[in-house]
């Protein structure tokens, strides 16, 4: 992904072309990247979150609020996401839609990102509430 930007400006500058197809690669990859890391972090519980006011909680209550966060916020929003975005990813997909600006193919991927990331969202989510409780 950071090569395909890299690379815009040498593309312009000295080869004169193909600057807007490296830009839509770019934006390829950076969709799916965000789509699966987003995922990633939560699973490593590498991203950010407040914790301020929870370090002084008992474990339980910590475990409780966090299984209440993905019940109540994650879980829900992920649907929804697939929900919502179910007629313009659909059409995306079943029209191998192309870029707009440059009519390079794979534009479809970057509305396909969206599914992926609210489903792997939806995953994630089952299984931490699946996980047993501790002790």
């Amino acid at each position: 992904m950071v090569l395909c930007l890299f690379l815009q400006w040498p593309l312009r500058e000295l080869v004169q072309r193909f600057t807007r197809e490296a830009n839509d690669l770019g934006q390829i990859a950076f969709a799916l990247l965000v789509a699966v890391s987003i995922t990633a972090a939560t699973r490593a519980h590498a991203h950010l979150h407040v914790d301020i006011l929870a370090r002084g909680y008992a474990p339980k209550t910590r475990v409780a609020l966090q299984r209440l966060g993905i019940a109540l916020g994650i879980a829900p929003w992920a649907v929804f996401v697939l929900i919502a975005g179910r007629n313009v990813v659909w059409s995306s997909l079943a029209a191998l839609e192309l870029f707009p600006d440059t009519y390079n193919a794979g534009y479809f991927l970057v509305k396909a990102a969206l599914w992926l990331l609210a489903l792997l969202m939806l995953i994630q989510a089952a299984l931490d509430l699946a996980r047993p409780r501790p002790g």
